[in-house]
C-alpha cells in the first residue's frame, strides 16, 4: 500500500489531527472510479491466526488445525524454541515449509517475531542479523510477496523523549534490508513500551521516513492504556496494513492479555468500523503468551474457539471474506 508522505508537525488539537490521518487513509482507499464489484473485491478481510499460541504442534498439525477450522492465512512464529525457528531450518526445510503451506491453501500475510531496539551497538548488531534472517525466510516462503515481519520494539514508556531518537537511528539501519527483501515490517504499539500511543506511532513513522515501516494495529496493547478504539484505530487506519486481535484486562503497568472475546472490546462495532474505513487486508487472532503458557492450555479447542467468536461477527458486520468475495 502506497501512503503520502506524513505532514510535518503543526500545533493542531488532537481532534484534527486524528480527522487528517483518516483523511490520508480514506485517499488511499477508496477511488470514485471503482466500480461497485472492484470495491466488494478490494474491501476482502481474511481471517488469520499464528502459530504463536502452537508451539507443540508440527508445522503439518498446525497448517491442517488452520485450515480445516476455516481460516483464510496463518501467521508463522519464528521465535527461538518454535518448529518455524528459521535459525534451526536449512535450506531444504524452508522448501518443504513453503510447499506446506502451498499445499494448505492458505495465505502467509505475517511473521510473528520480537526484535526489541537496543541501547548498545552489540544489541543493534545482532538485531540486525535477526532482521536479516527473518526477511531472508519470509522470501523463502513466499518469495512474490514476501509477509508483513510483526515485531515489538520495546524500550520503557517513561523513557520515550530520551530513547525516541536512537530508535529513529535503529530504525533507519534496518530500512535497506527491509527494502532489499521487498518486505515492511509492521511494528507494535504495545504497552508499557516505549511506543504505546497512536502520536508515538506516527511521530516514529514520519521521523524514521520510510514506507517500509508501518504498524501493526493491536487495540488490546491501547485498552490497557486508556485510549478508545475508534480514536486510535482511525488515527493509525493509514499506517497499519495488519490488524491483530485478542483482549486484555487492567493498566498499563500490570495487566493480562486475554483471548479475544474474553475481554469488553465491541468486536462488532470494531468490524463495522474497518468496514466503514474500508480496511483490505489480515484479522489475525494472536494467542498471548499469557494463554499459551498457562499450565493445561490445549491449541485445538482454543483456536476453533476463537474461529466461533470472530468468524460470525465479521460476516453480522459486513466484512467480505475471500471465499464469498
Amino acid at each position: 500500500m502506497n501512503v503520502p508522505p506524513f505532514p510535518q508537525p503543526t500545533a493542531l488539537s488532537r481532534r484534527d489531527f486524528s480527522r487528517l490521518v483518516l483523511a490520508a487513509g480514506l485517499a488511499i482507499l477508496a477511488s470514485p472510479s471503482l466500480s461497485a464489484a472492484a470495491r466488494r473485491a478490494e474491501q476482502t478481510v481474511s481471517l488469520s491466526i499464528g502459530t504463536y499460541g502452537m508451539k507443540d504442534l508440527s508445522t503439518v498439525e498446525a497448517l491442517r488445525l488452520i485450515k480445516e477450522t476455516g481460516y483464510d492465512g496463518v501467521q508463522i512464529a519464528t521465535w527461538p524454541g518454535w518448529p518455524t525457528d528459521p535459525a534451526k531450518l536449512s535450506a531444504e526445510d524452508r522448501r518443504t515449509l513453503r510447499k506446506q503451506i502451498e499445499d494448505s491453501g492458505l495465505a502467509l500475510p505475517s511473521l510473528l517475531e520480537s526484535i526489541p531496539l537496543k541501547p548498545n551497538a552489540d544489541g543493534k548488531a545482532k538485531n540486525l542479523e535477526r532482521l536479516k534472517r527473518a526477511v531472508a525466510f519470509g522470501n523463502d516462503l513466499a518469495p512474490s510477496q514476501p509477509p508483513f515481519l510483526d515485531t515489538i520494539l520495546g524500550r520503557k514508556k517513561a523513557d520515550w523523549e530520551t530513547v525516541k531518537h536512537d530508535m529513529v537511528d535503529e530504525l533507519r539501519t534496518w530500512v535497506p534490508v527491509l527494502e532489499d527483501g521487498k518486505t515492511t515490517l509492521t511494528f507494535k504499539p504495545h504497552a508499557g513500551d516505549a511506543v504505546q500511543s497512536a502520536e508515538r506511532a506516527l511521530w516514529l513513522i514520519q521521523a524514521v521516513g520510510s514506507p517500509r515501516i508501518r504498524v501493526v494495529y493491536d487495540y488490546s496493547h491501547f485498552y490497557v492504556e486508556g485510549y478508545p478504539l475508534e480514536e486510535s484505530l482511525r488515527q493509525l487506519f493509514a499506517y497499519s496494513p495488519l490488524i491483530v486481535v485478542k483482549d486484555s484486562q487492567g493498566t498499563s503497568e500490570k495487566h493480562d492479555y486475554l483471548l479475544p472475546g474474553d475481554g469488553k472490546t465491541d468486536y462488532l462495532a470494531y468490524f463495522r468500523l474497518l468496514r466503514d474505513l474500508r480496511y483490505s487486508g489480515f484479522v489475525n487472532v494472536e494467542v498471548s503468551g499469557h494463554i499459551h503458557r498457562k499450565p493445561g492450555y490445549q491449541p485445538v479447542p482454543t483456536v476453533k474457539l476463537c474461529y466461533e467468536r470472530m468468524a460470525p461477527l465479521m460476516k453480522q458486520a459486513g466484512l467480505v471474506r475471500p471465499s464469498s468475495a
